[in-house]
């Protein structure tokens, strides 16, 4: 998948501060103090050395693997290998090395003689970031290591530097903004430029340069006495770029030197309406209304929500006075449904949220994973079994209960039958389902087994939904 660049690069560390030159920043009335274009060129003078004497004493390194499209890697410092299986926004520890000459090898993990990238390399005393940038095989930006100098200096208590590195082979110049002030202007790809900002809590805007309108946005916490690098990575648009699957635009942020802080963590949690009794509903988190007049059988599109206890509070749709659920949730940086489950009439089954840890990990491109959940009030603890496999996938899966299988990815007569010791039961239910490799799915349960003679009580169904692709 990789191929090889070239050997023997000579690139002079120092003095690559800003790796493509075209990144512009401006001061603003805040006191957001930026570098400029001093040498009218398009680079900034900051990190600019002196390079004719001869380098003593320490250098730190450190490498961030960027290239979108590109497998994990290992790195190779004069043929010893300093960093293995390395994936895609990975950004390493500081290496100490000597200062001086050496040579670095990027290459397939695992595979040494699949080399992505040979150089050689000068440090002096200071400390830098190895950014792999661009895209291998077919993709418009090359493959190539962006050599940065790390501006770790003290910086003061209520202040935090922030670099800002472009990474996105498919975005066009940026602008970076936060509370209405442009903190980086210009940066193409390959760019980097600090900024220093009053420490505290932002929302990061990217936008095309130029333009007023976000493509995306991040809110992010700095903490004073600390300096980051916030990194665009993945494709602005991952349905155009090379491959079967293609990383989106994102954020990712490091600590380079001092206290915490950084982005804001947070969880994606979708909402999954599988009360058959209940009406329409409204969904708040922390009393911000977040879906509306979502009906019985739809699932979300997963939403983001900062980590924390949250308020989660199901109403009436259009009637917020009409409460049926409230209370806190539990949200890590992980993936998560919420299915509002049981019924409101009932004491036996009461209306309740089931919040269940999603895993959308990539279950291989000839397979499939596939939840179940049970979520029908009158139906018993029940079998799963898949017609001709001799094996059941679910055994004895209780209301509200629920589980993971990963199959061959192939057409499946998913059969339901009632609990029993060898899962050979009376099929109550059948249901055709086409799983694809790659893809990760959940079929909840859902409707009565046996539902009275009124057309509002829907039948015994299996709702497949597709949680993630790849």
């Amino acid at each position: 998948m990789l191929a090889a660049l070239g050997t023997s690069v000579a690139l002079g560390l120092a003095g690559c501060n800003d790796a493509g030159g075209g990144a512009d920043t401006t001061e603003d009335e805040d006191g957001m103090d930026t570098p400029t274009d001093e040498m009218g060129d398009g680079t900034t003078t900051e990190g600019m050395g002196d390079m004719t004497e001869t380098p003593s004493g320490t250098a730190n390194v450190r490498v961030a693997h960027l290239s979108p499209n590109a497998p994990n890697v290992d790195v190779y410092v004069d043929d010893e290998q300093v960093l293995s299986d390395v994936p895609f926004r990975a950004v390493s520890d500081y290496l100490e090395l000597p200062a001086g000459d050496h040579t670095v090898q990027i290459t397939a993990a695992g595979d040494p003689d699949t080399v992505a990238f040979e150089g050689d390399i000068t440090v002096e005393a200071a400390d830098y970031t190895i950014a792999a940038i661009g895209e291998l095989g077919e993709g418009s930006t090359e493959f190539r290591p962006a050599i940065l100098e790390d501006d770790n200096s003290e910086v003061g208590s209520d202040t935090a530097r922030v670099r800002v590195v472009h990474a996105s082979p498919d975005a066009p110049a940026v602008d970076v903004a936060a509370g209405g002030d442009v903190l980086v202007e210009g940066a193409e790809f390959g760019d980097a430029a600090y900024v220093e900002v009053p420490a505290g809590e932002y929302d990061l805007q990217i936008r095309p340069s130029g333009e007023e309108e976000a493509v995306a946005e991040f809110p992010a916490e700095f903490a004073g006495g600390t300096v980051y690098t916030a990194y665009a990575v993945g494709y602005l648009e991952p349905e155009m770029a090379p491959g079967d699957s293609a990383p989106a635009f994102d954020l990712e942020l490091s600590v380079d030197a001092g206290g915490d802080g950084g982005m804001t963590e947070t969880g994606n949690v979708r909402v999954a309406h599988v009360s058959p009794d209940a009406p329409n509903v409204d969904v708040y988190v922390d009393d911000d209304q977040v879906l509306s007049d979502v009906p019985f059988g739809e699932v979300s599109d997963y939403l983001e929500v900062p980590t924390g206890d949250r308020t989660v509070q199901i109403t009436a749709a259009g009637d917020p006075d009409t409460v049926a659920f409230e209370g806190d949730v539990p949200v890590e940086a992980a993936d998560y449904t919420i299915a509002a489950v049981g019924e409101l009439t009932s004491e036996d089954t009461e209306f309740r949220p089931l919040v269940l840890e999603d895993d959308n990990s990539d279950p291989g491109g000839d397979s499939a994973r596939l939840r179940v959940v049970h979520a029908s009030p009158d139906a018993p603890a029940v079998d799963v079994t898949a017609e001709g496999a001799e094996d059941a996938l679910f055994d004895g899966v209780p209301f509200g209960g629920s589980g993971y299988v990963t199959v061959p990815a192939t057409d499946y007569t998913v059969q339901i039958r009632p609990d029993s010791e060898g899962n050979d039961g009376d099929v109550v239910a059948d249901f055709d389902v086409s799983l694809n490799g790659g893809t990760v799915y959940t079929a909840f349960a859902q409707g009565y087994l046996s539902p009275d003679d009124e057309s509002a009580d829907p039948a015994f169904d299996l709702n497949v939904v597709q949680d993630a692709s790849y």
